[in-house]
């Protein structure tokens, strides 16, 4: 018996010298101890967690060089490689994870849209419930702060710039003919159904390097994925029908979609101010392939469109109008891939391509433009490590530009031009921590045209000021070549610039989102020329310039009150330009100095039903009296428009849709014409420029037919 105590006390004396003690604290950043982390040797059942004052401590019979692993959620995790005997006294900080929510975010200049960003201003679905957009992406943008009112336009001005300088791009590849065609005093659309689409980002300023040839905004429009069921979806509405159908088989889909717009019989029953001879007539149509390889995705996206219609508009210098055709097919083809490389590697890009033919008649005038215009880019993506981030890329963009004009004077004048600009772009993201980042990039370009590079900084950093709000700045130089209206006639010019300043703040709670945003954008090498309209007499420079500057604020709140979600934005914009024909610098005249848009919706649950409103106002906009001295020296009265719509489930995939744009019909004038000649008094008449309709009616009845049934779910909207 005492043979076997001395055994055992001699076992227990060798297990013991076996083992060795691991310990130490665990702290964050701050110094701050870390309850509950995980504290563990790899490959091994030893470990232990953290406890309150952040001590841990362990044994363990390992021996040699050893791996010990501590983690915890919401920091970064930390491998220690040493011999075991010197894991001991060890004092340990864990770094903020920059990958968790609520991560600083950079957000200067930049609304999202989608499910899948961090800070979402817009759901996808307010587009087509906004009840002034009427199913349009870009309606439902215009009530964002930093967008301007045009109501007779239809298109993006963005902070003091023309429609002009605002850029999309599908899948990251640019789209060159974005609009609908139309003609004047009555608003465009842009071409694509928002229905494809799973994300938006809206940048008012300070984007990547990654986007050029854009002097004040870019709109990134991303398409969906992988479709999440078959389906078909059917629309008759007021103004035409839709269809469209979803398939998809294995690693494979395909979505495609046909739209018939008809305003012959609207006219019928709501005329308006233009006396047509063939009214607004198009027929759309869009497909999306996607094949999903195991670490990427394909996606080819094609559309078309053609348009024509005819019309007398009214004129204060001819009696009996000027007569007004346009007839234009386009058709956009966007190919794109992504792909998760190995050794946290990828690669994207794609290709788009553009053909656009126009016809137009205006009186005795006849003009055929074509244009043929080409985008492809190729991106690669390095992640180093949590912290650090590396994109870089190049790209290619051609356009070829053919002009045919004919009249009783002129004789099948043929002129263009053919466009070809390299650009190159390399951008890092920086996470010092997760409440400061750094985003820094730049970009070169090269045009053939004017057989010039150009160089363009672009940097914004972000700093988390609390758990739910946020200070970023952004600084960028930016660059776009004229359009094909002033290149068509001349090509020995340089690219225009802007350089942007901004300052925001964000304050982020749950269904709740409020951002403040001050600005200032200086132009320099602008266009200018010295006739009414660009020809081939026309004289061009790019001793242009100007200045924007301004507020954007944006609040929006579903959860306060049940059932209800709205928005407010207000934009306050100081801003005068000395470009094209300007005889000196002044407010452009499709400027407001103040924009305020509210948006709300409400679901009734015993109506089965969502209604909405949008109120827009904003100030007036300059024009020029020659009645009186200077140069854009009057204003228009101010802009107003209240829109209401009424959305019925009918049943779980049958939707009855009810909306009128101007619902008050206020009597707003977009400027006014006046004669070319003085009357007996020396005065010259003028007519105002009313839109071709006070209001718009509009009636839809939308049908889904798919497995899930759970489509059209207002009360989600």
């Amino acid at each position: 018996m005492k043979f076997l105590t001395t055994v055992l006390i001699l076992i227990l004396s060798l297990s013991t010298q076996a083992q060795t003690i691991i310990n130490g604290i665990v702290t964050d950043s701050k110094n701050q101890p870390i309850e509950g982390a995980n504290v563990y040797l790899e490959g091994t059942y030893d470990g232990t967690s953290t406890v309150q004052n952040g001590s841990f401590q362990f044994s363990t019979t390992e021996k040699g060089v050893q791996s010990l692993v501590i983690s915890f959620v919401s920091f970064e995790t930390k491998t220690i490689v040493k011999d075991i005997s010197l894991l001991k006294n060890l004092k340990i900080t864990l770094r903020d994870d920059v990958n968790t929510l609520d991560a600083v975010v950079i957000s200067a200049g930049s609304f999202s849209a989608g499910d899948n960003s961090k800070i979402s201003v817009l759901k996808p679905l307010d587009v087509v419930t906004t009840a002034s957009a009427l199913g349009d992406f870009v309606g439902a943008l215009q009530t964002l702060p930093g967008t301007t009112t045009v109501s007779e336009d239809g298109r993006l001005f963005v902070r003091g710039g023309d429609a002009e300088e605002t850029q999309i791009f599908i899948d990251g590849i640019r789209v060159f003919t974005p609009y609908s065609p139309t003609t004047n005093n009555a608003p465009t659309r842009g071409r694509y159904s928002p229905f494809l689409f799973d994300g938006i980002t809206f940048s008012t300023g300070g984007y990547s390097a990654e986007y050029g040839q854009a002097l004040s905004s870019v709109l990134e429009l991303n398409t969906v994925n992988q479709p999440d069921q078959e389906k078909t979806d059917i629309g008759i509405m007021s103004v035409g029908a839709n269809i469209g159908n979803t398939q998809i088989w294995g690693k494979n889909s395909l979505s495609v979609n046909a739209t018939y717009i008809n305003l012959a019989p609207y006219l019928d029953v709501f005329e308006d101010r233009n006396d047509w001879n063939k009214p607004y007539e198009t027929l759309a149509g869009e497909a999306v392939f996607r094949h999903k390889t195991d670490n990427g995705i394909l996606k080819l996206y094609s559309a078309f469109d053609s348009t024509n219609f005819d019309l007398i508009q009214e004129d204060i210098n001819f009696d009996n109008g000027i007569p007004f055709a346009l007839k234009n097919d386009n058709y956009y083809f966007n190919g794109s891939y992504k792909e998760v490389l190995d050794n946290d590697w990828t690669i994207s890009g794609g290709l788009s391509y553009t053909y656009a033919k126009q016809k137009l008649n205006i009186s005795e005038s006849k003009i055929l433009s074509t244009e043929n215009s080409i985008h492809a880019k190729v991106k690669l993506k390095h992640r180093f490590s949590n912290r650090f981030k590396l994109n870089f890329g190049v790209e290619q963009f051609a356009t070829k530009f053919d002009e045919n004009y004919n009249d009783n004077f002129v004789d099948n004048a043929n002129y263009g031009y053919n466009n070809n600009l390299t650009g190159a772009f390399a951008e890092a993201d920086v996470f010092f921590s997760k409440n400061l980042a750094l985003k820094a990039g730049l970009r070169a370009e090269y045009s053939a045209l004017f057989n010039k590079a150009n160089l363009s900084p672009r940097a914004s950093l972000a700093y988390k000021t609390g758990s739910k709000s946020q200070l970023s700045l952004a600084y960028g130089n930016f660059l776009q070549q004229p359009t094909s209206t002033v290149l068509k006639f001349e090509q020995d010019l340089q690219a225009q610039q802007a350089e942007h300043f901004i300052l925001n703040y964000q304050f982020n709670a749950d269904g709740k989102i409020f951002r403040a945003e001050t600005y200032y954008k200086k132009y320099s090498d602008l266009v200018k020329y010295d006739t009414n309209f660009t020809n081939f007499d026309t004289n061009f420079n790019n001793t242009g310039s100007g200045f924007a500057k301004g507020l954007d604020l944006f609040w929006r709140d579903n959860k306060s009150i049940k059932n209800i979600d709205y928005w407010v934005s207000y934009s306050l914009l100081d801003t005068e330009r000395d470009y094209r024909n300007y005889p000196t610098a002044a407010q452009p005249n499709f400027a407001n100095t103040h924009n305020l848009s509210v948006v709300g919706k409400y679901w009734i649950d015993d109506w089965k039903s969502q209604v909405g409103l949008s109120y827009s106002f904003a100030s007036g906009r300059t024009y020029t009296d020659p009645n009186q001295t200077g140069f854009l020296n009057q204003k228009t009265k101010s802009y107003n428009s209240l829109s209401i719509n009424w959305a019925y489930l009918l049943s779980p995939q049958k939707i009855l849709y009810f909306s009128v744009n101007n619902a008050l019909g206020f009597k707003n004038v977009n400027g006014y014409q006046y004669a070319d000649t003085a009357n007996l008094n020396g005065q010259f008449n003028r007519r105002a420029l009313r839109p071709a309709a006070d209001q718009f009616f509009f009636v839809g009845f939308f049908w889904t037919i798919s497995e899930k049934g759970t489509d059209n779910q207002l009360d989600n909207l």
